[in-house]
């Protein structure tokens, strides 16, 4: 069962409908008994980190999760706040993240002029072979709404980085644990292909 976790912060039907058109079902759920039955996990999230994980601890998720993606080793895919939400914190908030990734969150930097958020479509550079991108394709473009970037602390857990203004990690990976900071229900083709790629390989 595929469960799109449902605390409140995610645009949660767009990925369900991207979901259907790759062949597939889904719920949209904030039910711990769904989250412990499920083969898959996404984590979406529009807005601030605190209130993010404000939301999650209220509705008692944040110990079903873990459960999951750590003793069980099911799959859990953050995208765009989701994605920073599995690293240590954000620059934005005070709040401690899922800490499943090494890295934490800043602010885009604006010293060249550059408009903050970061909106629109962009290129991923990938840095190492993977199940996620179609590797022989040079150029993949994804949808980006963004303020906040991740840092990595452990490089072999960057799978594409992205320029704007100055690189930043796109997508990361760590064994069943995959964050995108663009939105891959947003994108189209590659974004189809993505989702596919997730959903057949892990």
């Amino acid at each position: 069962m595929i469960v799109v976790i449902d605390y409140g912060m995610g645009n949660v039907g767009s990925i369900v409908n991207m979901i259907k058109r790759v062949g597939y079902e889904c719920i949209v759920s904030s039910s711990v008994d769904d989250i412990l039955n499920a083969s898959k996990l996404i984590l979406p999230g529009v807005g601030s980190f605190d209130n993010a994980m404000k939301n999650l601890q209220e509705l008692n998720l944040i110990d079903p999760i873990n459960k999951q993606v750590i003793e069980n080793k099911i799959p859990i895919l953050g995208i765009c706040l989701g994605m920073q939400l599995l690293t240590k914190g954000s620059e934005e908030g005070i709040l401690e993240g899922f800490s499943y990734i090494n890295g934490y969150s800043n602010k885009l930097d604006t010293a060249n002029g550059l408009l903050v958020p970061h909106m629109g479509w962009n290129l991923i550079d990938i840095k190492k072979i993977n199940n996620l991108y179609d590797n022989d394709i040079d150029e993949q473009r994804f949808y980006f709404v963004h303020s906040f970037v991740v840092s990595c602390k452990d490089n072999q857990d960057i799978l594409t980085t992205t320029c704007y203004g100055k690189e930043f990690v796109s997508s990361f990976q760590k064994d069943n644990i995959i964050g995108v900071q663009f939105h891959p229900e947003k994108s189209h083709t590659f974004g189809i292909h993505f989702f596919k790629n997730f959903l057949e390989n892990f």
